[in-house]
């Protein structure tokens, strides 16, 4: 397995990245599959390991192994793939080494004077025709273990590196005695995404510093056995009637990997939102510098921003700024950034003056492996120029990748949370008590310490000892922990606010319901009412049929003859939105009659108080009596209180299905298919719940005890408590669709106690716990 941002010559920090990304990858994979052919017979190599070999050679980048040793993660793929004792890929691995193609072979005659660098850092600022040695044993002593290069030049033909056991004047194998190989490391340099190089005013004149194009880093390990190193640089191309060629640059140094390191904790680059955090690179810098992060970019995306402070220019008095900038140009490459992630490996981002550094990785999941919650950087800058280093978190980024990586898991929180609140509900019906709104249910459930104890602490460290022993997943505790904990707050906050905005629209339709009918009684009431009078005797006779009386005993026949057909033969989410309506539609009437129950109460108390006239009380409720355990009013806000709940946990649960419901849109005309069983089956129960469950004396129906001797009888409530937290797990688990699994167990329940219920009353055998004091009226 490799993965694309491990691949040779495909990079995502790109502009119009998804074009140029499908494209290069695109290219990369068509190479691939051309060279598994076999010259001989046209047709691809019947070895396994021959074909694995050049799958490994053609798509995995050498940038993971180079960063190996740097920021200590393992390769993408291993190198040694394809078995030492198959004489196939064997031949081929040795045909394919290191060395460049035989197009590309240079002479020594080709070559001018060569070079002797004395210092630790060489640099090339033209295609020269030279060859530079290098000194290994010298220059990379005193803890300078490590060689990094970095060059606008194509390897190959434009720059190759050897490795030497000994100084030599030939290139050439053969030339060499046995034992004592020159290595050629040319092939091993990463190819890097570079814009253009600038181009020269007029011939002879000075350009800006081209960007880098490739880099190579050599471990000590890499380098054990050799003595010395070269870097030949080919000679200029000369063309006539040709622009003259772009600037080269090319910038080598060996360095320790510990200087210039930096080490960013979660509190500091948390804290550097508010107070970026500062580095300053004094001229003769390592050239390649590390920035850990402890924790990962993917989570907490980091802006970090390179602003050249000196290239060995002193100021003079009266130099601008931007003049000395523009100075610094010329000696200056442009820095690079090599972001490296366990998940999402290399990101590569050229330029970086000022970039917002994000990896594509998914840390503090159940699944993520070991490594996830931090993130490696490597700067690569010119050591001939100081630089001052900002790096400050960018929050409105992070808010950006914390709702996309969580948000199927606050989702399902979400979900959790409702099974919650109506299992609060149900337990104050059980209780006899009066039935708390779902808004007053979540704040209690929010209580500390025993309720989010209860609620959150107790599944999650469920789940971790589930994954503990049952599984060898072991996310990172406190990272796990700390995520978990956040997304079940913004959970609430976000369900609140449905919550909030829903009852808010609710409440505003019914009272400008309530207020246009008691305006329109009052308008028939007057002379032009005949028309009206006619209107509601033909409406009256029409509600006299016995087919429009049974169907307004049961609306809920109506709602499952519009819905199972289409859960079951269209799409779920077209039948669960009926049920929403439906939802809404009995929540709107049980709202309105509380409106206009306490409307009317409150304006015959004013005229009884007016008139001291008792003959007013009659026409009040039969339950707003003192007597009455329950008043009209008080009963029908608890029935709009139970069915909003209802409601807008079956909103959470179809937009579940609504990236399903557009991908069918998408495909219409193009051959349809019937829903899955299961999918059915899920949605069959989710309807019944809606159906059977949305009433609150459905409580009433469901009681069973606990095994044991000393088990205590429970009802819907301790159902909704299960429910919630096998939601919660699931959701931890990335998983929130199977909360709908214990929804529709839920609603199975409901209908086979509600069926079981009113046999039981047809036949006279009616349970002690019909006469509680909530049995009244609805």
């Amino acid at each position: 397995m490799v993965g694309s941002s491990s691949m040779k010559n495909v990079w995502l920090s790109m502009e119009h990245q998804s074009v140029l990304w499908c494209n290069q990858l695109a290219v990369q994979v068509a190479h691939t599959l051309l060279s598994i052919i076999d010259p001989i017979n046209g047709q691809p190599f019947s070895s396994i390991q021959k074909r694995v070999f050049v799958f490994t050679k053609m798509l995995q980048s050498a940038a993971p192994q180079s960063l190996g040793s740097m920021t200590h993660v393992p390769g993408s793929l291993p190198s040694n793939l394809p078995a030492n004792g198959n004489r196939d890929a064997g031949e081929l691995q040795k045909k394919d080494s290191l060395s460049c193609p035989p197009s590309t072979q240079w002479t020594s005659d080709g070559l001018e004077k060569d070079l002797y660098i004395q210092s630790n850092s060489v640099t090339v600022l033209a295609m020269d025709g030279r060859r530079r040695w290098l000194d290994i044993k010298k220059l990379g002593s005193n803890g300078r273990g490590h060689f990094v290069f970095v060059t606008n030049l194509a390897p190959c033909s434009g720059v190759r590196i050897h490795l030497w056991p000994e100084k030599h004047h030939s290139p050439v194998q053969n030339e060499v005695p046995a034992g004592k190989k020159i290595v050629e490391v040319t092939s091993k340099m990463v190819q890097i995404p570079a814009g253009p190089a600038p181009k020269q005013v007029e011939p002879g004149s000075q350009t800006e510093q081209p960007p880098p194009s490739a880099f190579l880093l050599l471990s000590p390990e890499e380098l054990n056995g050799f003595s010395f190193m070269t870097i030949s640089v080919a000679p200029r191309p000369t063309i006539s009637g040709r622009p003259p060629p772009a600037a080269s640059m090319a910038v080598g140094q060996f360095f320790n990997p510990e200087e210039g390191a930096s080490a960013h904790s979660t509190a500091r680059i948390i804290r550097s939102s508010f107070a970026p955090e500062e580095i300053f690179l004094s001229e003769d810098h390592p050239l390649a510098l590390n920035l850990t992060f402890s924790a990962s970019l993917g989570l907490l995306p980091v802006i970090l921003s390179l602003k050249t402070a000196g290239c060995g220019i002193k100021n003079a008095g009266d130099q601008m700024e931007a003049e000395r900038n523009n100075l610094c140009k010329l000696r200056c490459f442009p820095p690079v950034a090599l972001a490296w992630d366990s998940v999402s490996g290399l990101h590569i981002i050229p330029n970086i003056y000022s970039e917002t550094i994000v990896v594509d990785s998914s840390p503090a999941f159940w699944d993520s492996p070991e490594g996830t919650d931090r993130t490696t950087v490597m700067i690569l800058a010119d050591p001939h120029c100081s630089y001052k280093v900002t790096a400050r978190a960018s929050l409105s980024a992070a808010a950006s990748r914390f709702f996309l990586l969580y948000s199927s898991e606050i989702l399902g929180f979400m979900v959790a949370i409702m099974f919650f609140g109506l299992m609060r509900q149900s337990s104050a019906w059980e209780c006899d008590s009066s039935v708390p709104s779902i808004l007053s249910a979540i704040e209690s459930n929010l209580g500390l310490p025993k309720p989010f104890m209860l609620l959150c602490f107790t599944p999650t460290l469920l789940f971790l000892a589930f994954l503990f022993f049952m599984t060898q997943q072991k996310p990172p505790f406190g990272t796990f922990l700390l995520v978990t904990m956040i997304c079940y707050i913004v959970a609430n906050g976000f369900t609140i606010l449905l919550i909030l905005s829903s009852k808010l629209f609710l409440y505003s339709v019914a009272i400008l319901h309530v207020f246009i009918k008691r305006r329109w009684q009052s308008w028939g009431d007057g002379a032009q009412s005949a028309f009206l009078r006619r209107f509601f005797t033909f409406s009256f006779s029409l509600q006299s049929l016995k087919i429009v009386q049974m169907l307004k005993n049961n609306p809920n026949i109506i709602v499952a003859l519009a819905t199972l057909p289409l859960v079951c033969l269209v799409h779920p989410a077209i039948g669960l939105a009926l049920l929403l309506l439906s939802h809404t539609f009995h929540a709107h009437s049980n709202l309105c009659s509380f409106l206009s129950a306490s409307f009317r109460s409150i304006t015959q108390k004013k005229d009884f108080y007016k008139s001291k006239s008792d003959g007013l009380q009659q026409l009040l409720p039969l339950d707003d009596s003192p007597t009455a355990p329950k008043s009209f009013t008080d009963s029908q806000l608890e029935l709009f209180d139970c069915r909003h709940g209802i409601m807008i946990l079956h909103l959470l649960t179809t937009l579940m299905f609504v990236p399903s419901l557009v991908a069918w849109l998408q495909r219409i005309g193009m051959g349809q298919n019937f829903p899955w069983f299961i999918d059915s089956a899920i949605c069959v129960g989710v309807i019944l719940h809606g159906l059977f469950g949305s009433q609150p004396n459905v409580s009433c129906c469901i009681s069973f005890k606990l095994p044991g001797r000393r088990g205590r009888e429970v009802g819907l409530s301790f159902l909704y408590l299960l429910a919630g937290y096998y939601s919660f797990i699931s959701s931890m688990a990335l998983a929130p669709y199977r909360a709908l699994y214990a929804m529709a167990i839920i609603g199975y329940i409901c209908f086979a106690s509600s069926v079981i219920e009113r046999r039981n009353m047809v036949r006279g055998d009616v349970s002690s716990r019909r006469s509680r004091k909530h049995s009244h009226r609805h």
